[in-house]
């Protein structure tokens, strides 16, 4: 049995460990290669993230999911590579959107370079994604533009918040579900489509990513709150400081409703107060770590990975079926 990946993710075949690894080096250089241009300056900005590392969980997806197929179909790699970078170009915006200053345990590009270069650098990532895309077929275009709406109506209904009488935990679900599950569910379709596998085939795969992409975004809420730094590669309490509800902030919100403890109300007051203080967001950091709230978010991450897993129930028993499954341990790990 070999471990792949950061995310310790066993295999129990050398064919898939050796088809596995071979395909993720292939991406690493068709993203440094996509990352290139004449502008050496621009080269700089834009491989940034790309040498900074990263989880490539995305790239992982797609080379597990076209074992449903051939998985050295020519359009497997370029399609890892398309996704990834779309992803890392999420990354650049959003990190001028939250004002991080590290990311991937190196300082984040708008804090090295300004916002207007980190900007135009993840605009140049799109740009290059696309290139990438329009050899792949019209299908393909279209699957990732649809995809890359629902990211952004995603990104902007959390921006937006629910509307009156929507319940803040569902509304955060659907945002979780554009701006993250929908990229990792085509990373999903993009392996198993590009591969060849039958549609059928390829729909399982879709949802089980989508579901999937929810679990590892709430497994990220968590580690915001409960990781010291080095486990996800940013500064804690980033969503904290920015004022982003996320789900451990949304439980405790609903539980100070629910049943008016005067401790749950106070520590609702300092969440809404400016946490810009760094004294101030260590104490609310230390707060949510020890609180229900957290713990009830974790159970909202192994709900969303086990609905993942029975996704995969219609597929046939096989060791990349086997693989995908552990993934959905490692993200609960992540959050435990």
């Amino acid at each position: 049995m070999t471990v792949v990946g950061p995310f310790g993710l066993s295999v129990r075949d050398q064919a898939l460990e050796a088809d596995v690894q071979a395909g993720l080096a292939a991406v690493e250089e068709g993203l440094l290669e996509a990352t290139k241009s004449e502008v050496p300056f621009i080269t700089e900005a834009a491989q940034h993230l790309v040498r900074a590392g990263g989880k490539r969980f995305r790239p992982l997806l797609v080379m597990l999911t076209a074992q449903f197929g051939d998985p050295y179909a020519p359009g497997v790699v370029p399609s890892a590579v398309v996704v990834e970078l779309t992803h890392l170009a999420t990354l650049y915006h959003d990190d001028v959107m939250d004002e991080a200053s590290v990311r991937r345990g190196v300082d984040s590009a708008n804090t090295r370079w300004g916002n207007s270069v980190a900007v135009l650098t993840g605009d140049f990532l799109f740009a290059r994604a696309s290139q990438i895309l329009a050899d792949l077929g019209p299908e393909a275009v279209r699957i990732q533009a649809e995809a890359f709406e629902r990211l952004v109506t995603g990104q902007i209904l959390e921006t937006a918040g629910p509307v009156d009488g929507r319940d803040p935990v569902e509304h955060y679900l659907d945002v979780l579900a554009g701006k993250t599950g929908s990229l990792i569910a085509v990373s999903c379709r993009f392996g198993s489509m590009m591969s060849g596998a039958d549609e059928s085939v390829v729909d399982v795969l879709t949802q089980y990513g989508e579901r999937l992409g929810v679990a590892f975004q709430l497994a990220d809420d968590v580690l915001d709150i409960a990781s010291e730094g080095h486990e996800s590669g940013k500064t804690p309490g980033t969503d904290l400081r920015e004022g982003i509800p996320t789900m451990p902030v949304l439980r405790l919100r609903e539980r100070a409703a629910r049943l008016g403890l005067a401790e749950d109300a106070a520590l609702c007051e300092l969440l809404d107060s400016d946490l810009g203080d760094d004294e101030r967001l260590a104490e609310a950091l230390a707060a949510l770590r020890g609180h229900p709230a957290l713990e009830q978010a974790r159970r909202d991450t192994v709900r969303f990975a086990e609905e993942a897993r029975a996704a995969l129930a219609p597929l046939p028993e096989c060791d990349a079926k086997a693989a995908l499954t552990e993934l959905c341990d490692a993200v609960v790990h992540r959050a435990g």
